[in-house]
């Protein structure tokens, strides 16, 4: 119940802070989200990346693991 009053008085705070009758902290708040979105689409873009990649390795050891679980039942 206190984190849901807390993050309800920070979204009111942020509302009132990017208001023009407020703080009027609105261009700087625009200006902050247009440099950090090229660093969080390339953040996110590795991120993709490096999960991709262990997919990839992760295919391989399922394949060499069925082929050999194979060889094993073919000697039997």
């Amino acid at each position: 119940m206190v984190a849901l009053i807390i993050g309800l008085i920070l979204i009111l705070f942020c509302v009132f802070a990017c208001l023009p009758m407020g703080l009027a902290w609105g261009p700087a708040v625009i200006a902050f989200l247009k440099g950090g979105a090229p660093v969080a689409a390339a953040f996110i873009g590795l991120v993709s990346v490096l999960i991709g990649i262990a997919d990839i390795k992760d295919k391989r050891e399922a394949m060499a693991e069925e082929e050999e679980a194979m060889k094993s039942e073919e000697t039997k």
